[in-house]
């Protein structure tokens, strides 16, 4: 809960006026005095012969917002002379003839009208008691026009909230000083979004609070405050809204109250707490806050003893700010669900963490079209594959709504359920492509899959309609790679083609969707150009032996859109390629057979010994011993066995059968079925993963035991 005083217009001590002159008969001219008829004194509805400012007559406003100042006009006509009665002198200069003021009249910065000072019943005119100037305040609205314009203005600003704080701002900032002198408003803790039927007890929570502040005078005093004013800071948080109080009846009833009321005179005291004072008369509203299913809140407009009471027409314009801000309030609240619905489908469609791949380092980002569309249909990927391979994955849906972000989920789970099986690109695509068409006919979109060998220090890349990557080589050099285009998913019948490229140590590989290259002030190739450009002119900053840091270069890249360059969002995965020595890989091919076990440990411990890793012998020769027995056991083919060192130890073991090991309960009068416990227990991690020629069983070792 906050309090904010309401910035007003004149806040300081105003200068007093003159007072009117009198006529040649010595009489003074006053305010008219409002008949509950609509008349303006003696002479009628225009005033004549009352002898008031009030009796010239005022044109209609116009325009949008009725509480600017320079959509007042007077009229210069006078009033028609009757017996008894003197010509009215015309107003001062500058100083409108509305005693009402728009909303927006009263605040700081704003051209428009302020109520005469020195009238009787304005805001602004001088105090009963010192004699001196007070603040402005709210005024009696003497013409359905005033609450007309009013409340024009007040719910144009509560409309223009998005959020739930603008618009509780709105309602506030449009109703201190112009209607009331300070406001309460609660809401219900939790809001319900939408139909969803609330649990639990109706408990309602003070969320703003506004007043006009204690203005000094000219001698140091303070100038008349609010009765509850010092009671604002202090007014209970939290409400509990038992069922059949008077609270629960005035909130069912939604027409607001007066305090004087009988069902408010129950009602104020449980909202507000106990002890709190509210102004007597009717001097303070209660209004209930009803969205389209339920109450959801309630406000308080309050009045200070010294200014003009409420009247019965001012519970209609209290009805009205309460229906349009409940409104506003369920708008926000949906508003706010959707948009976290948003942020929680893209932070689970996109990879939250890049893997560790071995050979190769990676870095991404993702940029939305705009803060207003957190989601989109681009995404990125980098898939583990046997080997020591990895899968680097770039899409882009068409759009950039929950539509396509939806289909870009199923799309990326099918890619990785794909690459798990070690399918070639151009197969992957082509099943990416009938996923895509049993989605519906209309779910098209761009890929690009490679495929990164660190041992071989290759890449093979399969394109479908995708933006060509860029390598950047180690001396500086940006290449925009040549792959075929291709067409996109979801076109159907076409045949996708995989290229085969050189992949050296040190080189880096970018992947990107057109959101970064193509916009409207330029085509996908000038940005292509602009991009490998920027690239190479990144690279000459850290010389031509040492490549750019990968999370800098993705910054880098990411500069040089311009203001008006974000018409698509933008998926970036940056790939550093390290790869594996030759001399730090060890591959043999052992044939099924009873001798293999013993010849696979000998090669392991010979390998071992060569990389100064000797420590490792006993866990790398017993667990090898385990894992190609099984393997023997049941492949009919050539089995095989690499060791691989980079920051940890890798052995694999690969052979013809395609089940996977599993880890299961051994018997005790089982003979076997235990070698899995020991790589479980004594491996850093484990695995299996199926290929189309087979499987591969695999473990690391920490290099220092």
């Amino acid at each position: 809960m906050t309090e904010h005083l309401s910035p007003y217009e004149g806040r300081k001590a105003p200068v007093a006026r003159p007072a009117a002159p009198a006529d040649p008969r010595g009489a003074l001219l006053r305010a008219p005095e409002t008949d509950p008829h609509g008349s303006r004194g003696p002479g009628g509805p225009e005033g004549r012969g009352s002898g008031g400012i009030d009796a010239m007559p005022t044109q209609a406003r116009t325009g949008e917002d009725a509480g600017t100042g320079s959509e007042h006009a007077q009229s210069s006509t006078p009033a028609t002379e009757g017996p008894g009665s003197h010509r009215p002198r015309p107003a001062p200069e500058g100083v409108p003839s509305q005693p009402y003021p728009g909303p927006d009249a009263a605040r700081p910065g704003t051209e428009g009208p302020t109520a005469l000072p020195g009238v009787s019943g304005a805001p602004g005119g001088t105090d009963r008691r010192s004699g001196r100037p007070r603040p402005p305040g709210p005024a009696a609205m003497r013409r359905d026009g005033d609450r007309l314009r009013f409340v024009g203005a007040a719910t144009r600003r509560i409309a223009r909230g998005i959020d739930l704080d603008e618009i509780v701002m709105g309602l506030c900032r449009a109703t201190v000083p112009t209607f009331a002198d300070a406001i309460l408003v609660y809401l219900r803790d939790p809001l319900p979004v939408g139909d969803e039927r609330p649990a639990g007890p109706l408990v309602l929570r003070l969320r703003r609070t506004d007043r006009i502040p204690e203005d000094q005078d000219t001698d140091g005093g303070t100038l008349p405050a609010l009765q509850v004013q010092s009671d604002l800071s202090s007014a209970a948080e939290l409400c509990e809204v038992r069922v059949g109080s008077a609270l629960a009846e005035v909130l069912r009833g939604v027409r607001p109250v007066f305090a004087d009321a009988a069902a408010a005179l129950g009602a104020l005291p449980e909202l507000l707490g106990e002890g709190r004072s509210v102004p007597g008369g009717q001097r303070a509203i209660l209004a209930p806050l009803r969205g389209r299913r339920r109450v959801i809140g309630a406000a308080v407009f309050l009045r200070r003893p010294d200014r003009h009471a409420f009247e019965a027409d001012d519970l209609l314009v209290a009805a009205q700010l309460a229906t349009h801000s409940a409104l506003g309030i369920d708008k926000a609240v949906l508003y706010g669900r959707e948009a976290y619905i948003a942020d929680e489908l893209q932070r689970t469609m996109l990879p939250e963490t890049l893997p560790r791949a071995t050979g190769v380092r990676l870095a991404s980002r993702y940029l939305p079209a705009a803060e207003t569309a957190r989601v989109g249909g681009d995404w990125y990927d980098a898939i583990p594959l046997p080997g020591s391979r990895v899968a680097l994955v770039v899409g882009d849906v068409m759009g950039h709504s929950m539509t396509s972000a939806a289909i870009m989920g199923q799309l990326r789970t099918t890619a990785q359920t794909l690459a798990g099986l070690d399918l070639p690109p151009q197969e992957v695509l082509h099943h990416l492509d009938e996923q895509a068409q049993r989605l519906g006919s209309d779910r098209m979109a761009t890929c690009l899959y490679a495929v990164y060998d660190p041992v071989s220090h290759r890449i093979t890349i399969a394109n479908a309609g995708h933006p060509p990557p860029v390598l950047l080589h180690l001396g500086g050099r940006a290449e925009v790679l040549r792959v075929p285009p291709g067409a996109p998913i979801g076109v159907g019948g076409v045949d996708f083609e995989a290229v085969e490229l050189d992949a050296p140590a040190g080189a880096t590989l970018l992947l990107y969707t057109d959101g970064l290259v193509e916009s409207r002030l330029r085509d996908v190739w000038t940005g292509i150009e602009q991009l490998r450009e920027r690239l190479a002119a990144t690279a000459q900053l850290t010389g031509h032996d040492h490549p750019p840091p990968l999370e800098a270069l993705c910054d880098e890249v990411l500069d040089m859109l311009g203001p008006g360059d974000r018409d698509d969002d933008i998926a970036l995965l940056a790939a550093r390629f390290d790869g594996i020595a030759p001399s730090d890989v060890a591959y043999w091919f052992l044939e099924p057979e009873d001798a293999t076990p013993a010849r696979a440990r000998r090669l392991a411990r010979s390998a071992l010994e060569r990389w100064g890793l000797t420590e490792l012998n006993d866990a790398v020769e017993l667990l090898v011993s385990e894992v190609v027995t099984n393997a023997v056991r049941y492949a009919t083919r050539p089995i095989t066995l690499r060791l691989l060192r980079t920051d940890v130890l890798r052995c694999e073991v690969g052979d013809d059968v395609p089940q996977l090991p599993r880890l299961r309960q051994a018997r005790a009068t089982d003979e076997g079925g235990r070698g899995l416990y020991l790589v479980n227990r004594l491996a850093r991690r484990w695995g299996a993963t199926r290929l189309s020629t087979g499987k591969v069983v695999w473990f690391e070792l920490n290099q220092n035991g």
